[in-house]
């Protein structure tokens, strides 16, 4: 019988044994390990696309898409840039109107103060330093934009007159404010207070009376052969 190691004999040498430590974590050190690259065989060519496969080749943009995409976007902007023009001017237009209704309410306040004012200077009692402390404030309320209306021979307007008397005269044309009671008050373009006054309206006078109508023409006789004071037909 033929010994079993004579069978392997003329194989050639073995191949070594290896052993590859796939473990994520180092056993030593305790930290993770980088993925590492798969080992190909000498001799053998990697599988898959090579680089030169893999790399993609640019794409082409004709000039006409540039020009439209670049047109697009300058319309956003312009667009976006009148958005913004527009919201700064209504805002300022905002804090405009709210600074002005703020002055007209505290100018308001004082228009009571402004009627005792003017009542003491009818009754001659506005004099001396009383009448330079209310000249000062007068002055400063017209320059902060305050404007009184209401006087005599002005032209009756319903929006800022308020008329509480009512006579006719043949001496005016039309509705005129011949008596102010309280004077009014606007402030820029807002009217604070109207002005209550006394309307006259306009009168017509008596029609002048016609002139006798003469029978004769042109120097004839009357066709209905009536005869004058002289006895002549």
């Amino acid at each position: 019988m033929t010994p079993r190691h004579s069978e392997t004999e003329g194989t050639g040498p073995e191949e070594p044994v290896v052993v590859r430590d796939r473990r994520r974590v180092d056993p030593q050190t305790g930290e993770v390990r980088p993925p590492a690259a798969e080992e190909t065989p000498a001799g053998e060519e990697p599988s898959g696309p090579s680089l030169g496969d893999s790399a993609e080749e640019p794409a082409t943009v004709s000039s006409s898409d540039v020009e439209k995409q670049l047109s697009e976007r300058t319309a956003d902007l312009q667009r976006l840039q009148a958005e913004y023009a527009n919201y700064r001017k209504r805002v300022d237009r905002d804090r405009e109107a709210v600074v002005q209704g703020a002055k007209a309410s505290v100018v308001g306040d004082l228009l009571p103060l402004l009627d005792d004012l003017q009542r003491a200077e009818q009754h001659g009692d506005l004099t001396g330093a009383f009448k330079a402390v209310a000249d000062k404030l007068v002055s400063s309320l017209q320059r902060a934009g305050l404007e009184s209306f209401g006087d005599e021979g002005e032209e009756f307007d319903p929006s800022v007159h308020e008329a509480v008397q009512h006579s006719t005269s043949p001496d005016v044309k039309g509705p005129t404010v011949t008596l102010v009671m309280r004077r009014g008050y606007r402030f820029g373009e807002r009217v604070l207070r109207a002005a209550l006054v006394g309307v006259t309206d306009h009168e017509p006078g008596e029609a002048p009376a016609e002139p006798p109508v003469d029978g004769s023409v042109g120097g004839e006789l009357p066709l209905d052969g009536s005869v004058d004071e002289s006895g002549q037909q």
